[in-house]
């Protein structure tokens, strides 16, 4: 028995420190193995990953309230009968969000800040703005929010970061990984298994009756994956996470 985000883990092999998995779903969890349990400064969970007779392997967690939610309470707001993919298709329609900020504390904000009272904002619009600025606001704020976990793991973890495992439906999404990637500076790689959760659970039952001895063999298979490595210059993307965190702080002040 394997709880869903902790079998994702074990289905994209995240066995050693340094190794990042994200869920995108209606909500997202971000996770990594730890050697040893610590209590996080940072708004992080430590949380069992998984164990094995005589084994225990841990893990620090950033849950995530809306991420998917976003998009699909975007459509509805604007009455887009196809909603995740008209909010694609709107976001490719411009190259940038043009200073538009979605912050989606829609029931407060999860992790790092755990604030409740947080509400939701857009921030930045001008009489230029239009709904492809919303979308691409959208879909950005998935990506900040996953960063923002990923940046108070890599600090909490106290090493590199080398690669971010994504999935979930928001995952299938080239616009959103590519801006994910620039945004963590490392690769992002993207399982094209329908079911990860379902694979890391049989995973862990094949070690339990020895289909497989070790993890070892388990990082060493095959599974079908799409990559996408980070091109943004870092002038751009730092203007781009200093208007997010401006966005941020007006949501969090008292």
């Amino acid at each position: 028995m394997i709880g869903d985000s902790h079998a994702a883990l074990v289905g994209h092999a995240c066995f050693e420190p340094g190794e990042v998995k994200a869920t995108y779903g209606t909500g997202s969890s971000v996770m990594t193995p730890v050697a040893t349990p610590f209590l996080s400064q940072r708004g992080l969970s430590t949380t069992i990953a998984w164990s094995r007779p005589g084994q225990t392997t841990y893990a620090l967690e950033g849950n995530i309230y809306a991420t998917g939610a976003t998009v699909q309470w975007l459509a509805r707001l604007m009455g887009w009968a196809n909603g995740a993919e008209t909010v694609t298709d709107l976001a490719h329609a411009c190259p940038d969000n043009a200073g538009v900020y979605l912050v989606p504390a829609f029931v407060g904000l999860g992790a790092p800040w755990w604030n409740t009272r947080a509400r939701g904002m857009i921030h930045g619009l001008t009489l230029g703005s239009g709904p492809e600025h919303l979308a691409r606001a959208a879909l950005e704020s998935i990506a900040y929010q996953i960063y923002d976990i990923f940046a108070a793991v890599q600090e909490e973890a106290g090493i590199p970061l080398k690669m971010l495992h994504a999935d979930g439906g928001a995952s299938a999404n080239p616009l959103l990984m590519q801006f994910q990637a620039d945004m963590v500076q490392c690769p992002v790689v993207v399982s094209k298994s329908t079911d990860v959760s379902a694979l890391g659970a049989a995973y862990l039952a094949g070690l339990g009756v020895g289909v497989w001895r070790s993890t070892d063999e388990l990082a060493a298979l095959h599974r079908g994956e799409q990559r996408y490595a980070p091109v943004m210059a870092e002038a751009p993307r730092s203007a781009l996470l200093a208007g997010w965190r401006n966005a941020m702080a007006r949501v969090l002040q008292p």
